[in-house]
């Protein structure tokens, strides 16, 4: 059984300054693969780049979210939309206020807006995902969400970045907040892959987002030799969590952690092969000995948005 990394960094399109950054982490190897923004003006550059560049795996980032104080966007779809808006005509700021008064017909609806639209600018998406968990049903156990995007990526035939297996990291991590019992995830958690791989979605096998609180809240540096530790604790017998990264503002771009080269990669295996390829992604296999060397080779780059990684694994 192959064990693959998938860095994916989010939020391409949301801002010209998150742009220039995806675009020169996927142009210098650092990662392969991003997800973009509908709702959001700088999508169009975003696709763009995807159209010239299809050697990357770029997807739709669906979003229901507006999040920021003086920046805000609508959804993409312009009839049957109220359900969506908060009081000012934008989407709500907070993925609770999503589960609180979506109406589900219009959800659909919205998801579909923002992949046609998406692909009308130029994009052939490789995977779906989704902005600030909005969709997944964890702040008041609106579970039909997620049910409902599984089924929609089943009928455009593609992925989705839901875990595999539910994990106590999960559940206790203060950036997740998520405010559902346990025992309610855990008893869905096998129906929905199930329900998945019936319509014909993949998905990676964990999930692990980092911890935002803490001494590596307080300054970049601190936050970067967090990630550094994280990485040193993946197992070599299991496949790879993925990890939520902070990033910082700096000379009006975001930095974020990032391996100079795939080096990242190759923290996955326990054995020195050659490297295994998938379409749009690349994975390195290497011995726990060589890992701390890997290690040494991240820099700090310009970086716009989170970064996500995650595990698939192959028969």
């Amino acid at each position: 059984m192959d064990k693959y990394l998938i860095i994916n960094a989010d939020d391409f399109g949301m801002c010209r300054a998150a742009n220039l950054a995806v675009m020169d982490l996927l142009k210098s190897g650092s990662i392969t693969s991003s997800t973009i923004m509908a709702p959001c003006p700088w999508a169009y550059e975003a696709c763009q780049f995807a159209k010239k560049n299809p050697q990357f795996a770029i997807g739709v980032h669906l979003t229901f979210t507006s999040e920021w104080a003086t920046y805000r966007w609508s959804p993409v779809g312009t009839s049957n939309t109220d359900s969506l808006r908060d009081e000012l005509g934008f989407m709500h700021p907070e993925s609770i206020d999503v589960e609180k008064n979506a109406d589900i017909k219009e959800i659909a609806a919205e998801i579909h807006a923002q992949i046609n639209r998406l692909k009308a600018l130029g994009l052939t998406p490789s995977h779906l995902d989704n902005h600030m968990g909005s969709l997944y049903g964890i702040e008041t156990g609106r579970f039909e969400l997620l049910q409902l995007v599984l089924s929609i990526a089943g009928e455009y035939g593609l992925p989705f970045r839901f875990p595999g297996t539910f994990t106590d990291a999960q559940m206790n991590n203060t950036m997740l907040d998520i405010k559902v019992d346990k025992e309610q995830i855990m008893g869905l958690i096998g129906q929905l892959n199930a329900y998945a791989h019936s319509v014909g979605v993949a998905n990676p096998d964990f999930l692990l987002p980092g911890e935002w609180t803490g001494p590596q809240n307080d300054s970049y540096d601190n936050y970067r030799d967090y990630i550094y530790e994280l990485y040193k604790t993946f197992p070599e017998d299991r496949d790879l969590h993925p990890s939520r990264a902070r990033v910082r503002r700096a000379q009006g771009h975001h930095k974020f952690l990032a391996p100079q080269s795939l080096g990242i990669q190759a923290l996955l295996r326990p054995q020195d092969e050659a490297a295994h390829r998938q379409p749009g992604h690349q994975a390195h296999q290497l011995s726990r000995s060589r890992r701390d060397e890997e290690i040494k080779k991240f820099r700090a780059v310009p970086f716009g948005a989170a970064l996500f990684i995650c595990t698939q694994k192959t028969a």
